[in-house]
This record gives structure tokens, sequence and C-alpha cells, in this order.
């Protein structure tokens, strides 16, 4: 680390003590050439990956974006903020646990699809509509039937 006052690189770590929501830890330092005393902190960088868009076009993960598509999918339904909360946290925690440093728009939106689908039916339909671009009533028929009977739509599938 170098002294931020004579940018010298020998500095001595006098004192380590882990913050209070123990997500970092301060360090107290003095420099070797100069004997001044500064405080760096250490934290944890969790990178999330780069969005790869169907065409190609690259983008920031954003967690704020899962939040906006939760909410028009669960737009005046009965979900409470912490139940969206915690899956947006699964979502993110997913991706990162990957270690990959892309994933693609499909992945996280079939990832919002679980979810939903274990939150709210209905919502899971809107998101679904959108999503998978519904083009007549027979695809929200197909969709219905698939979170009426999951385990005979899989079945079907499989035979296919």
């Amino acid at each position: 680390m170098k002294c931020p006052f004579c940018n010298a690189d020998d500095t001595n770590v006098m004192d380590s003590r882990v913050s209070e929501d123990g997500h970092k830890i301060r360090r107290r330092r003095r420099c070797q050439a100069c004997d001044k005393r500064f405080t760096t902190y250490e934290t944890v960088e969790l990178r999330l990956p780069q969005v790869v868009k169907h065409d190609g076009n690259r983008a920031e993960f954003d967690r704020n974006k899962l939040l906006t598509g939760f909410k028009r999918a669960l737009h005046k339904r009965p979900v409470p903020t912490s139940y969206v909360d915690a899956a947006i946290d699964r979502i993110v925690q997913k991706f990162l646990s990957t270690g990959e440093r892309e994933v693609s728009s499909r992945s996280i939106g079939e990832s919002v699809m679980q979810e939903l689908y274990q939150l709210d039916e209905v919502a899971y339909i809107r998101f679904a509509s959108v999503y998978k671009s519904f083009q007549d009533i027979d695809d929200f028929r197909n969709a219905i039937k698939e979170v009426k009977n999951p385990h005979e739509q899989l079945s079907s599938k499989k035979v296919t």
C-alpha cells in the first residue's frame, strides 16, 4: 500500500478491526518513510456478470431492472415485498455463484419466471406472456394449463 503523503511503498499495518456491520476491515497504517499514519478500508468486491442481450449487446447487471419486472408482473397482487426481495436475492446470488463473467438475458428471464411461478400464478402468466411473446389466446391457455397441471405438462413435453 502506497503512502498517500509521500508515495512510499513501505507501510506497516498497526491495527486491524472488523467494522460493526462485519462487511469491512479497517486498517490503521504507518508509513516507514515519513512516519505519518493513515486508515484504509478493505471490502469484498462482488462483481455481477455482464448481461448479453439477444442482439449481442452487453449491459451491466441491474438489480433495479429485476425489481421493475417483478413489480409489473405483481401489480395489484397480494405478494409481500419481503418475498419479492428474497426472490431477487436468490436470482442475484445464483448468477454471482456461477463465477461467470457473462450471462444471457434469456437465463435471467428464465430465473425470473421460475421465481414468479413460486410466488404467484397470475404474475407468472403476466410475465410469461410478455417474455415469451404470446401471439394468441392458445398461448395463454397452454401457460394456464402448465400452471394448473405442472406434472402433466412436463410428462407430455418428454413424450413429444
